[in-house]
């Protein structure tokens, strides 16, 4: 591999704010907001809307609103 061309790989806490769901994991992102992990140590935190604790496919729970069609759709985003 070429030197100083790769981004630094380094363990993150991803945050689902949906849930409060955590894991820790490895990452080229980064992040200024820092938080303790239960190691002790402190890791960036980079906040996701879904996670595997939170998305329909893995808990099997799928939203409770109905889609409609797309006529439906476009006259409720433009309140006609």
């Amino acid at each position: 591999m070429k030197k100083d061309i790769h981004p630094e790989y380094h363990k993150v806490i991803f945050l689902d704010t949906g849930s409060g769901y955590k894991f820790l994991s490895g990452s080229t992102r980064t992040s200024d907001e820092m938080m303790e992990w239960e190691d002790g140590k402190e890791y960036p935190v980079i906040r996701v809307e879904i996670s595997s604790d939170t998305h329909p496919f893995y808990t099997g729970k799928q939203r409770e609103e109905v889609k409609g069609g797309r006529i439906e759709r476009f006259k409720k985003r433009y309140n006609m």
